[in-house]
């Protein structure tokens, strides 16, 4: 069943990784349900960009950042900023995730063998070093259908786990509503939690990588139907995973007024409420979000590498196999430092909002050109009107984080 969403599958894995538990979770802790409203905003804006770059996709046959650079004006350099801040942007998150996804299963290791040390870095740095040899050699043997399947594994252990968690500890129905009122929390860290959330979840990789998966999958323009319901489906799912994680945090943590700092926070606060193998279950959500991101993640510079090059989707070529050995080199800093996986995190999550604004103008460009598109079937009003209120919400984001950013540098 899993498998008919198809190129999605890659697009919840962009999305919903540790980076969006994370965000999530500390939002839930410390705010309750008050971002619920941007988590609403920012998946609706996620499905109308993965409505646009599919039917752009399978319309003209054509890939994004090929299309960008032969179809639009001072494309090149369109293009080149577009590969370069998703990379850059993709790349940090990375380092966050592993380090996360380390702690996880240390973490889990420990709950319930508890006369291990609380804290041990050569472990947790080993455990990452092992998930990312794993992860990269499950690269080097497969095709796209079989990272698929993989990553179908991941999406629905974390969907599960996250699901099962957050009726465990389900807040009052009055709590989850107040959260539409449009707010920003006016305390210190508010607003770029604001952005960390739009960050994770309106994430560019996810639009201008899926028409490459769609080619991948050898969809065209019969496929028109089958694009927009996995554009659905997948913005669905994005927002049942990604409230459950904040719905569990407030249920379980924000009453009793205790912030996620550590991750040790997010996992043991649920012990007293639920249980050692309901706080495994929540555990076993947030490494299966790691290691679904981990994965594409790993595949997003050669990607779009090869997008800028000739629009095809080639898994097997050495710069393929020399780029992904470098994220996943990268992709240790975190772990190797020793630093707080909850704070890089969300500092790094934040960097991927700042290319959205121009990765939203150009699909606007492409899917309204008559010549490429036809009359049938370029952008029609609702279409538009969605992706242009797009426009104006990345931009106040992105003007929310840089003002965010300085105050905390300050």
């Amino acid at each position: 069943m899993l498998l008919a969403i198809g190129p999605g599958i890659f697009c919840i894995g962009y999305t919903i990784g540790t980076g969006s538990v994370t965000a999530m979770a500390k939002a839930g802790s410390e705010y309750g349900m008050q971002l619920l409203w941007v988590l609403v905003l920012s998946v609706f804006f996620a499905w109308v960009l993965m409505e646009a770059y599919g039917r752009y996709a399978v319309v003209t046959g054509d890939t994004a950042i090929h299309s960008i650079r032969k179809k639009i004006r001072h494309g090149k350099l369109l293009a080149i900023l577009i590969v370069v801040g998703v990379v850059v942007g993709q790349w940090n998150s990375l380092a966050g995730i592993l380090g996360l996804s380390a702690h996880a299963i240390y973490e889990l290791v420990h709950l319930f063998f508890p006369e291990t040390v609380a804290e041990n870095y050569w472990a947790i740095l080993g455990i990452a070093v092992f998930l990312i040899l794993v992860l990269y050699g499950l690269l080097l043997v497969g095709r796209y259908a079989f990272f698929e399947k993989i990553l179908i594994v991941f999406v629905t252990i974390m969907g599960l786990s996250f699901l099962i968690s957050m009726l465990v500890v389900f807040p009052a129905p009055a709590d989850i509503a107040a959260g539409l009122k449009p707010s920003i929390p006016r305390v210190p860290g508010g607003k770029l939690m604001v952005a960390a959330f739009v960050g994770t979840t309106m994430a560019a990789p996810t639009f201008v990588v899926r028409p490459l998966l769609m080619k991948g999958k050898g969809w065209g323009r019969e496929n028109s139907r089958e694009q927009s319901k996995d554009a659905l489906i997948s913005a669905i799912l994005m927002f049942l995973i990604s409230a459950s994680v904040m719905i569990t945090a407030t249920g379980a943590l924000f009453g009793e007024g205790r912030p996620i700092v550590k991750v040790l926070d997010m996992v043991y606060t649920l012990e007293p409420v639920a249980g050692k193998f309901a706080v495994a279950i929540f555990v076993l959500g947030t490494l299966s979000a790691g290691l679904s991101s981990i994965f594409p993640i790993l595949m997003v510079a050669p990607l779009l590498i090869a997008d800028y090059r000739n629009g095809e989707l080639d898994t097997g070529s050495g710069l393929f196999k020399i780029l992904t050995a470098i994220a996943a080199v990268f992709g240790l800093v975190v772990p190797v430092m020793g630093a707080n996986p909850i704070a890089a995190q969300i500092a790094t999550q934040v960097a991927n909002v700042f290319v959205l604004p121009l990765v939203i103008g150009v699909i606007i460009y492409l899917v309204n050109n008559r010549k490429e598109m036809g009359d049938k079937h370029r952008a029609g009003i609702w279409l538009n009107t969605g992706l242009f209120a797009a426009f104006i919400f990345s931009c106040f984001i992105a003007y929310n984080g840089v003002v965010a950013l300085q105050a905390l540098l300050k």
